[in-house]
């Protein structure tokens, strides 16, 4: 316990300190008690926290490498698949929202599709009926309708008079996403289920964007930043917050927090990036449809994050990867029986390493954080 940072700032006036006690204590539990997937633990004294085998520099290096890799990407690459590597790249900024919501704050997003797909209608419809194209308000529109349909579905689901469980959650966004999906197929004006075809180009004054480099430079660029925000955000006092609350949301509450007001912002934030994610996919695709507001969506975006490892960011976005990588090249090579090998593939990654493919580098107690600065020893240690 002495090990954990002391933390400055409260998130609630009340009890501020007791509270912040309450998140280190309930963050500290990891590695002191069995994992709850594995059935293993080790000990939380065996290393420094931020220290463990795998070392805080782990993740930097991981992500490091990561971003390195996919900068060089269409010197090396053929055209049409920098076109493909521009899509998985828009995916992994989607994956990275559903990351923040179930990583992060534990809730089991079913229909985070919805804010995907709604923000891809919506500028779809600016750019049919209105004729706008710009990037200046293309991407503001894609992120406020997802901030929007998010804040509407987490506030109905999360900030009623009771504290909502896991499984309520779960299916009331599995039900917003049906019935987003359902109502797009059935509305003329959203084109039914044929969809909005013919989605011009993006624009930046007299510039088209167009599918290649540049478009795929942008939109690598709209993901670095937002990763950047989601790491200073994750290891914040908020963060702090955010990983007592995933570690043990009992804990957390009866220390004086509201969870279910974390959630709701979390939730939000998560939907405000799928917004975003959506609207850069349909001028991507060039059209939308009702599949994009759907369950198989929904669920597409679980297996990315369960298989890179969900709670950590980068995982999330090497989840998306390799799994539309291996999709690609398993379609390409094996037309008839890819879906089933890609199957097996998955189960067997979930089945030993529940953790996802990055628990082979990244231990608990980076998986988690170090929040604030390591106090002075002022003596020596009581046996």
């Amino acid at each position: 316990m002495r090990s954990w940072r002391a933390a400055t700032v409260s998130l609630i006036p009340r009890n501020a300190e007791r509270s912040m006690v309450g998140a280190r204590e309930a963050v500290a539990r990891v590695g002191e008690e069995p994992d709850a997937v594995t059935g293993e633990g080790a000990p939380a004294a065996s290393a420094p926290a931020g220290r463990t085998s795998a070392g805080w520099k782990v993740l930097p290096i991981v992500e490091g490498l990561v971003l390195l890799i996919a900068l060089v990407l269409p010197w090396v690459l053929q055209d049409y698949l920098t076109v493909f590597a521009t899509r998985v790249v828009i995916l992994a900024l989607f994956a990275l929202s559903f990351d923040l919501v179930w990583g992060y704050a534990g809730i089991m997003s079913f229909g985070q599709a919805l804010f995907f797909g709604a923000a891809g209608y919506g500028v779809a419809l600016l750019a049919r009926d209105l004729n706008v194209t710009s990037i200046l308000l293309i991407l503001p529109a894609g992120t406020l309708i997802g901030l929007t349909a998010s804040l509407l579905l987490g506030g109905f689901l999360l900030l009623g008079r009771y504290p909502s469980s896991v499984i309520f959650v779960s299916l009331g966004t599995l039900t917003g996403s049906y019935a987003a999906d359902r109502l797009a197929r059935g509305w003329y004006y959203l084109g039914g289920q044929n969809g909005i075809p013919s989605i011009p180009p993006l624009t930046l004054g007299s510039y088209e964007f167009e599918e290649g480099p540049i478009y795929y430079y942008m939109v690598l660029g709209i993901l670095v930043v937002v990763y950047l925000l989601c790491r200073f955000l994750v290891r914040s006092q908020f963060g702090l917050a955010l990983a007592g609350l995933r570690e043990n949301e009992q804990r957390i509450a009866f220390f004086g927090y509201k969870a279910q007001h974390l959630k709701a912002i979390i939730f939000a934030v998560g939907g405000t990036i799928a917004g975003l994610a959506g609207s850069l996919y349909a001028f991507h695709e060039g059209f939308v449809w009702p599949n994009m507001l759907g369950v198989v969506f929904s669920t597409q975006v679980v297996l990315y994050v369960l298989f890179g490892g969900s709670g950590t960011l980068i995982g999330a976005v090497i989840g998306t990867v390799i799994i539309e990588g291996v999709s690609f090249w398993l379609s390409d090579n094996y037309r008839d029986v890819w879906p089933i090998i890609l199957g097996v593939l998955l189960l067997l990654v979930i089945m030993f390493r529940p953790l996802g493919l990055i628990s082979f580098v990244l231990g608990e107690r980076e998986r988690v954080g170090s929040f604030g600065k390591a106090p002075k020893e002022t003596g020596n240690a009581a046996p």
